[in-house]
């Protein structure tokens, strides 16, 4: 959702940036302009007539006050009240045409995206750690995880069918090793505040985020209860302050989560069928943040470097690319996209997003702050993976493996197995 005086003033600057995004419906905006127009047409219309009501409306007074007859006048009072109406339906019909469209609108690019028109056209910012060398061809994290019995996929498949796993013994310690090191870290060094948040939200919350309306057939909602579940924590995290005002000297305001995550996978068929990389529900580490415009840019560089550093703690070479306007999400004004090294893979995988969003989800969810000379102003909210725990697992199995079939566990993690 964008602002509407944004829409009429920069016209053609949002068509081009539809045009990056690959958006194949311009003429939206055209449509958004006539309806602008059309509103503030009718709001006049309106206004007039609601003057010559309330001048009408004395004159009734006065009339009945000297004992005349009013039957002719207030006829007139009623027709006047009756346009007004009249107007108010269209009115409202304008409005509820307005912001399903401006629902389907995209966020405005930052000026550093590089245009692109899919994940090819993704530029690599800086690589960081020494891709391992083996002695022997690394084997993908499945083989490993099935060899060791630490992952069942059959049991998965059996329990909920395709794209389902088991974690077992070691197994299973390791993904709570990761949950807790995650949250430690960026609750003790990162200064995150830990929230334990539903994994089941309403449709007004998929609304703020923005995964509704757009993409709601790529979430998994149940019907009966009106709920979703989660496609991440980034959904209630963020919704936490849904129609709120926040004190100023509040900001900025970080916090983390460790859930579930739902996924459909729609539009992924064919693609990572066999192990970890893209599942049906996984578990991971999400990292909001809430603070000021001038602060966001900031703040949003502060949380990549957050998502980072449990790489560089964990010892996985990975590399720190930012998304094309063609492949970037529509809610995201600006992502970075970190992405780790997989030997037995032999190729770099997405582990974590990490997204300025500047005041497009604010303005969704009415989420603003007071600031000191008393004004109401939108915030911003940035999130990120801090990070996902079943691709930093597949990492590690694929990165640590030794030819015998075990497993070297990092330094940072032997504490809590």
């Amino acid at each position: 959702m964008l602002d509407l005086r944004y829409i009429t003033e920069n016209t053609e600057d949002l068509k081009k940036i539809l045009e990056l995004r690959g958006f194949k419906d311009i003429g939206i905006i055209d449509q958004l302009t006539s309806i602008i127009r059309r509103k503030r047409e009718l709001q006049r219309e309106v206004d007039i007539l609601r003057e010559e009501r309330n001048r009408v409306s004395k004159e009734v007074g006065k009339i009945k006050q000297a004992g005349g007859d009013i039957s002719e006048i207030s006829a007139a009072v009623k027709l006047v009240g009756d346009k007004i109406k009249d107007i108010e339906i269209k009115f409202e019909i304008e409005e509820t045409a307005l912001s399903d469209l401006n629902l389907s609108l995209p966020n405005i690019l930052d000026s550093k995206v590089p245009a692109g028109k899919s994940e090819h056209d993704n530029v690599v910012q800086y690589e960081v750690g020494t891709i391992p060398k083996f002695s022997f061809p690394p084997k993908p994290h499945f083989e490993i995880g099935e060899a060791l019995n630490w992952i069942n996929f059959e049991k998965g498949v059996k329990l909920s069918g395709a794209r389902s796993y088991t974690y077992w013994k070691e197994g299973a310690k390791l993904e709570r090793a990761l949950m807790n090191f995650m949250l430690n870290v960026h609750t003790e060094e990162h200064g995150y505040t830990e929230v334990w948040v539903p994994a089941m939200v309403n449709d007004e919350s998929m609304m703020a985020t923005g995964q509704y309306p757009k993409f709601k057939e790529e979430f998994y909602r149940i019907e009966k209860d009106e709920l979703n579940l989660i496609p991440t924590a980034e959904v209630p995290l963020t919704n936490l302050y849904r129609d709120e005002i926040i004190p100023e000297d509040q900001l900025p305001i970080s916090v983390t989560a460790h859930t579930s995550c739902f996924r459909r996978e729609a539009g992924s068929y064919g693609k990572d069928t066999r192990g970890l990389v893209r599942v049906h529900q996984f578990q991971k580490v999400e990292l909001v943040k809430f603070c000021k415009p001038e602060d966001s840019e900031e703040q949003h560089k502060q949380m990549l470097s957050h998502a980072e550093n449990i790489l560089k703690k964990l010892e996985l070479p990975y590399r720190v690319i930012i998304l094309c306007s063609g492949d970037i999400s529509a809610n995201s004004s600006i992502t970075y996209d970190i992405e780790v090294w997989m030997p037995g893979l032999n190729r770099y995988m997405e582990i974590s997003s990490v997204s300025n969003f500047r005041d497009f989800q604010a303005r969704r969810g009415k989420i603003r702050y007071k600031s000191k000379d008393g004004k109401n102003q939108l915030v911003h909210t940035i999130n990120g993976s801090g990070l996902a725990l079943g691709r930093t697992y597949a990492a590690i199995l694929e990165n640590f493996q030794n030819q015998d079939g075990t497993v070297r566990i990092p330094e940072v993690l032997k504490r809590y197995l």
